[in-house]
């Protein structure tokens, strides 16, 4: 990330921080009337928890990975937590709002005293739902990871490749709340389905190679009768892509940049596409998506299965006659209610889909990123079972 690109980041992400506690200084202090000595208190520690999410990306850059962890762990799961208050505080605005045009508020509240009251329930209220969710929501990020299986049917696939497996891991986000304990699971979670192939869609890490070696190093250890392959998520972008392809291919994984393998033998073929991720031409130095030379002279008779970390990569795979694309990124929202943010940047957030001939299947992700939490959507492995139409 250039020095300018990180200043208007780091801009942004003050201002918006900044104006989120604002508004909850306003709604759980100002509004409900705290007492002086707890109302500096109360303050304090919105101060500390607005800063927290800067600092930790700031400072966890240059610290080492415990420090880094440390600074993460509280940063991340606030991260979550304000998300949520900040839902929860805007349904109690809309109640109240709704009470002032029905004139009930008048009726209810017609001095200041029950003004601050209902103020203060309805803070409690938002700060309970929040907090609560939030704990359900940790539990389902980091204990409910599972493997999911899906059937798709493909018009192309020989009779003889029925019941080719592929298992998608997605979305891992190695980090510093996600480390080799995760990798060793989901290693073993992986080779425990035997599968024809396993590919990861993107946004394996966030952080560099260096920081995150030890923690990647399981990924050796994948195994899968056609091998274990690998496409660019956007976050690879931020943490170094040219030396975490060299990482992976060491690690013996083979990284598909704008290009296909053909699998099987000649009469039972199967192509494995993939390309760059969707923002990779913002980072120069020759990445960005290229079907055209991903599937240059393929031949139309074969299936072909593209891994694309972005979903909305499927509108330019349908020109191209793509029979499956396999996508993650959306994390399927994540924390409910994001998934409708989502939806205004991808035509799919989560499962199997279809856009014209082609299908597609987007994984609700393997791991998480930011806060450790999950509300609404499950961590999953996929295990894609593809079928030909002819059985």
């Amino acid at each position: 990330m250039t020095t300018t690109r990180l200043l208007v980041f780091l801009s942004v992400v003050f201002t918006l921080v900044g104006s989120i506690h604002f508004y909850f200084w306003v709604r759980l202090v100002k509004n409900t009337q705290v007492p002086v000595p707890y109302r500096v208190w109360f303050g304090a520690s919105l101060v500390a928890l607005a800063l927290s999410l800067p600092l930790a990306f700031i400072a966890g850059r240059a610290a080492s990975p415990t420090v880094r962890a440390a600074l993460a762990w509280p940063a991340f799961v606030w991260m979550g937590l304000m998300f949520l208050l900040l839902v929860a505080l805007a349904v109690t605005d809309l109640l109240r709002l709704g009470l002032h045009l029905t004139t009930a508020l008048d009726m209810l509240a017609p001095n200041p005293e029950r003004r601050t009251l209902l103020a203060r329930i309805l803070g409690v209220f938002a700060g309970g739902t929040a907090g609560l969710l939030g704990g359900y929501g940790m539990t389902q990020a980091l204990a409910q990871l599972h493997v999911k299986e899906v059937r798709v049917s493909l018009a192309k696939l020989p009779i003889q490749l029925n019941g080719f497996s592929i298992v998608q891991m997605t979305d891992i986000h190695f980090g510093p709340t996600i480390g080799r304990s995760f990798a060793e699971k989901i290693v073993a979670m992986a080779n425990a389905q035997s599968p024809d192939v396993i590919a990861i869609t993107g946004d394996l890490v966030d952080g560099s190679v260096e920081e995150l070696r030890h923690a990647a190093a399981p990924l050796s250890q994948l195994r899968a009768k056609h091998g274990v392959y690998f496409v660019t998520g956007n976050h690879e972008y931020y943490s170094g892509v040219d030396p975490w392809i060299a990482e992976l291919t060491r690690l013996g994984i083979r990284v598909l940049r704008n290009e296909r393998v053909v699998l099987g033998e000649l009469g039972a073929q199967i192509a494995i596409a993939g390309v760059d991720d969707a923002s990779a031409h913002r980072f120069g130095d020759g990445h960005g998506t290229d079907l055209a030379a991903a599937l240059d002279k393929h031949p139309a008779h074969m299936p072909v299965v593209l891994l694309a970390h972005q979903p909305k990569t499927i509108r330019q795979a349908v020109k191209f006659g793509v029979d499956l694309q396999i996508s993650g990124h959306t994390h399927a929202g994540q924390i409910w209610p994001f998934s409708y943010l989502v939806k205004l940047d991808q035509p799919f957030i989560v499962g199997l889909h279809q856009l014209e001939q082609t299908q597609i299947y987007v994984s609700s992700g393997t791991g998480y990123w930011g806060p450790p939490l999950r509300l609404g959507t499950q961590a999953e492995i996929t295990k894609i079972i593809l079928s030909s139409a002819a059985t």
